[in-house]
Formats: structure tokens, sequence, C-alpha cells
């Protein structure tokens, strides 16, 4: 047994930081379907749906809150200190970047959805499913592999998703004659691609939490 694995034992079994991870990627992937769901609908039905994401950001950034509320008061944690802020951190900032592509799509009013748009919501959400399986499965430690797959597919839709976001730039530029639009759309695209592009950081995270307890 190695003296991780000793320490895991010895330590008591965590009751505040598991749940605020569990909260937070749970309302995650609500506010990712939420998102895709926002732009496979008409364009009257969308306020709702922003209205919802809204909402479920400042939760997620709440639970952000309380987690390093919580490290500042508890002096034994599951895992190390900064592994627990980069984490929390990371979802926080997955879940900034799909609220402010919502918010652009809202405040610009963006009326057709391209099927770039609706393809890295699609991409996000995916990530965004795979992120709460893999922090699931930080709780025991006993599915390492598990984590590190999860974490090789994040990396791979993150790379899916530049290629959908450089095509769909590239195809705005040489068919879109309408200035506006054009920073409308790759103002949308950009806030999608960063999401996915966090959802790559919160792996990162993971893969370093499951490389320490190997």
């Amino acid at each position: 047994m190695s003296i991780n694995s000793i320490f895991q034992f010895l330590v008591p079994k965590d009751k505040k930081f598991f749940p605020l991870f569990e909260q937070a990627t749970q309302n995650l992937v609500i506010l990712a379907q939420t998102l895709h769901e926002a732009v496979n609908a008409p364009k009257v039905e969308r306020e709702a749906y922003f209205k919802k994401i809204e909402e479920l950001e400042a939760i997620i950034e709440d639970i952000a809150h309380k987690t390093n509320l919580e490290l500042s008061r508890n002096f034994i944690t599951p895992f190390d200190r900064e592994d627990i802020h980069a984490l929390i951190s990371s979802i926080d900032y997955v879940a900034d970047y799909l609220y402010g592509a919502a918010n652009r799509m809202r405040l610009y009013q963006v009326e057709k959805i391209t099927k770039s748009i609706r393809k890295m919501t699609e991409i996000t959400l995916e990530s965004c499913q795979l992120i709460q399986l893999a922090v699931a499965d930080l709780k025991d430690m006993k599915n390492l592999k598990g984590i590190a797959e999860a974490c090789i597919r994040i990396n791979k839709l993150e790379n899916k998703s530049d290629n959908v976001f450089d095509k769909a730039v590239a195809d705005i530029f040489e068919n879109e004659t309408d200035a506006k639009n054009i920073i409308k759309y790759k103002e949308v695209l950009s806030a999608l691609e960063s999401a996915a592009d966090k959802c790559k950081g919160v792996a990162n995270v993971l893969e370093s939490i499951a490389v320490k307890h190997s």
C-alpha cells in the first residue's frame, strides 16, 4: 500500500468538498444541456433558456466561493489544497464561458443559429458530462484509469472544437457580407471555443490529481 493510500485510509471520510464538487458538476452539465437546447430552440423560446443559464452560472460561482471558504476553515482536506482550488476554479471557468456564449447571443440578438454553433454546444455538453463522471471517480480514488480515459476524451473533444471553430470562422469571412454579423458570430464562436478549452483545463487538473494518487 502506498503512502498516499495509507493517508487516504486514515483521513476521515470527506463530507464537505466532494458534495460541493458534485453540486458544481451537476449544475455544469445542466447549464451545458440548457445552452444546447437553447441553440436548437426557436428564437422566441430562447430567452427562457438564457435566464436559466444565468441562474445556473450564479449557482456554480456560489459553489466555488463556498469551496474556497471551506479551504480556509479546514486543515484536513481529501487531497492537496491547491488542487482543490484549481479544480473548483477550472469548473467555474467553464461555466463562465458557456454563460458568456449565451449572453452574447442574447445581447447581440443572434437570430440564425448556425450548424457550427450547435455542434460546439454539443461538444461542450459531452465534455461537461465527462467532467462530471471523472470528478465522481475522485471520491474514492479507485477508478484512476477511468479518470485518465475521461481526460483523454475531453482533450480529443477540445481538438474537435478547435477544428469546428476554425472552419466556422473561415466560412463566416468567406460568405458573410454584413460586418456586424461577422462580429456577432465570431464572438459567440470564440466564447464556445474558450469553454471547450476550459474543459481541457479541468481535465489537466484531474490528471494531475490522479497522478499524485496513483
